[in-house]
């Protein structure tokens, strides 16, 4: 498979948006966002980013890889847990900054590190004027304690 993306410099406005060629647009901080839904549902499970190496590794592998931006590292997803996420399709919007993945989530189906199966388990409330999160009670599919040690 040929992993050589276009620079996106070398398009015009109309090739970036309409044309095919493969031209990730990554920002400042060689990134690019990244919504992961599931096949078949569509459920949003986690939004993440990726650096040229993990896209990379995404498209040759069929496995997403992210990176960490909080452990500044590259992440294969479920490598610890066992929670993989197996591509099924990769999208990017029209100006090529930002991608959706489909995946087949793996294990025990939980996306999230806390053990659900979205990291999106919370709603924003007001109550009594005052705006706060709420649990959605989607339950948790492992124990992180148990699964991170």
């Amino acid at each position: 498979m040929n992993m050589t993306f276009t620079d996106p410099a070398t398009l015009s406005h109309a090739e970036l948006e309409e044309g095919t060629a493969f031209a990730p647009r990554f920002d400042a901080n060689g990134l690019l966002t990244v919504v992961t839904v599931e096949a078949g549902t569509n459920t949003v499970l986690m939004l993440a980013h990726m650096n040229e190496e993990a896209l990379r590794l995404t498209l040759e592998t069929g496995v997403a890889h992210y990176w960490s931006r909080s452990r500044n590292a590259l992440w294969k997803k479920g490598e610890t847990s066992g929670e993989l996420q197996q591509v099924t399709e990769m999208r990017l919007d029209c100006d090529q900054d930002a991608l959706v993945l489909s995946v087949e989530q793996t294990g025990r189906g939980a996306a999230c590190h806390t053990g659900r199966q979205s990291c999106f388990y919370r709603r924003a409330i007001v109550n009594e004027g005052v705006l706060m999160l709420e649990d959605t009670g989607l339950p948790r599919l492992f124990d992180p304690a148990e699964v991170y040690r």
